[in-house]
């Protein structure tokens, strides 16, 4: 039991993240109103960002650059153990570059919504829309 309650602790980061998928997409499913949607949108993207960012990280490592002395090329040892993924860090720039584009685009299709119609509630543009 001891052992379970440990690596609860130990990853508690993970069950953060779990946490704030988990508010996320209970905002867009549950809520009505268009913005609340985006927002948990958006709470969800950057829940999954965080989540990458920390499966990339590495205790005790460096960063990827090569450093020479200028004794020639073969003057250290490289253990790839000793040098954090960068990947993950790279992928998730360009996640948060998207997720912003996204966010922009939606709000302004709300803006547009809301001139015409006159509300966000999901409800009553349904209802509007059957009208017609």
């Amino acid at each position: 039991m001891t052992e379970l309650l440990d690596l609860i602790v130990a990853k508690y980061n993970y069950w953060l993240y779990i946490i704030l998928m988990m508010i996320g997409l209970y905002a867009m499913i549950t809520k009505n109103n268009l913005i609340k949607k985006l927002v948990g949108m958006n709470i969800f993207q950057t829940a999954i960002i965080l989540f990458y960012v920390s499966i990339g990280y590495k205790r005790g490592a460096t960063i990827p650059i090569i450093k020479s002395d200028g004794h020639g090329a073969g003057d250290a040892i490289i253990k790839a153990a000793d040098y954090i993924n960068p990947l993950p860090h790279v992928l998730m720039l360009t996640a948060i570059v998207v997720s912003v584009a996204t966010f922009g685009v939606a709000m302004a299709l709300c803006v547009k919504i809301y001139q015409r119609y006159q509300t966000l509630e999901e409800d009553e543009l349904r209802m509007r829309l059957s009208e017609k």
